[in-house]
């Protein structure tokens, strides 16, 4: 199974700026170099003051095996932001790309929609999301890819859906209502958040 992490950025637009220009100009061939890369991504909402680094790798080892080159990178984004960058691992079971433009794509509108549930319920919302939100999704205007990343033992989960435009996005299935349909009366179930991003770039690829 595919593997993610995910590094939150929190900064000013102009330190923002900054990082994503060191997170393209050199952690990007670093990463990328790294045996089992399928590339990075950057998501940004300059109006909140977040961007999220994503690197996505063919398994859990090579992404663990990348942490010792990580580290300072992550730290030199700390000291551009003058601030903690927190981190998640997460294990990637839906991974449906469907847009077809030329690497790094630029400019697409992203939306994150952070669910969190029993751990022993991981697998049902990951059934729910694969089987009957993507293909729902698949089916609509504007859609280009979605992906879904999993944290088993703690019971988190993040849907990630890419759409041509901020426009197609706002039209679109609501993946929380697909999820809230399909866990009605379950109140250990939850979505804690729904937050929509600018996608900066990203060189992620199928492996």
């Amino acid at each position: 199974m595919l593997h993610t992490r995910l590094n939150r950025i929190a900064a000013n637009a102009a330190a923002l700026d900054g990082c994503v220009s060191y997170i393209e100009r050199e952690i990007r061939p670093v990463l990328e170099g790294r045996p089992g890369s399928l590339g990075i991504s950057v998501l940004e909402d300059r109006e909140r003051g977040v961007a999220i680094f994503g690197s996505v790798w063919t398994t859990s080892a090579e992404m663990n095996g990348s942490e010792d080159t990580e580290v300072p990178l992550r730290g030199e984004l700390a000291r551009r932001t003058g601030g903690p960058v927190t981190v998640e691992d997460y294990a990637v079971p839906v991974f449906e790309l469907v847009d077809q433009r030329p690497l790094p794509r630029r400019g697409l509108a992203v939306r994150l929609t952070r669910i969190q549930v029993r751990p022993s319920q991981v697998d049902d919302v990951i059934e729910v999301v694969g089987d009957i939100a993507v293909p729902s999704l698949i089916e609509t205007p504007g859609f280009c890819d979605a992906l879904l990343f999993a944290h088993e033992a703690s019971g988190r989960l993040i849907s990630e859906t890419v759409w041509r435009d901020p426009r197609a996005r706002a039209a679109s299935p609501n993946v929380a209502a697909i999820v809230r349909t399909e866990f009605p009366d379950d109140a250990s179930g939850e979505i804690h958040a729904v937050e929509d991003y600018t996608l900066v770039f990203s060189s992620v690829q199928e492996p």
